[in-house]
């Protein structure tokens, strides 16, 4: 047997052992509503850059976020992500947002249900969770 094909098997072997224990994030970037019907009463896309935000009687219609790659937005804040972390269907999310002169941290726990649909969670409230669904916008 040739050896560079040996090598060229051992490390394909070795990527497919692999990759089964890789932890894949679950993608939280775009827009975010409590009502999935009604994600074009809540965003819409302006500009040049055809960016997703907030209509102006958007909450009439429900609440909503939207996540970019390194901040997540609500209607009137704006906040860094800070930290992250994934653990199974759960994931722990630290920002940092500004209102005024304050800087405050907030910590979410989001479950995922599935590719669309997320639901935050708070810890030690039963009943208060929210659920929210991936706009297509």
């Amino acid at each position: 047997m040739n050896p560079g094909y040996r090598i060229r098997a051992i490390v394909v072997a070795s990527t497919i052992l692999v990759l089964p224990d890789c932890a894949h994030a679950f993608e939280l970037t775009g827009a975010w509503a409590t009502s999935a019907d009604q994600c074009g009463k809540v965003f819409i896309r302006k500009g040049r850059a055809n960016q997703v935000t907030f209509r102006n009687l958007s909450g009439v219609y429900g609440k909503g976020f939207i996540v970019e790659a390194d901040r997540l937005r609500g209607k009137f804040e704006i906040c860094a992500i800070k930290s992250r972390k994934d653990e199974g269907q759960t994931i722990n999310i630290i920002v940092g947002c500004a209102q005024g002169i304050m800087m405050s941290n907030v910590q979410f726990f989001l479950k995922t249900v599935d590719d669309n649909t997320i639901t935050r969670q708070f810890p030690g409230v039963e009943g208060m969770d929210a659920t929210y669904y991936r706009c297509k916008i």
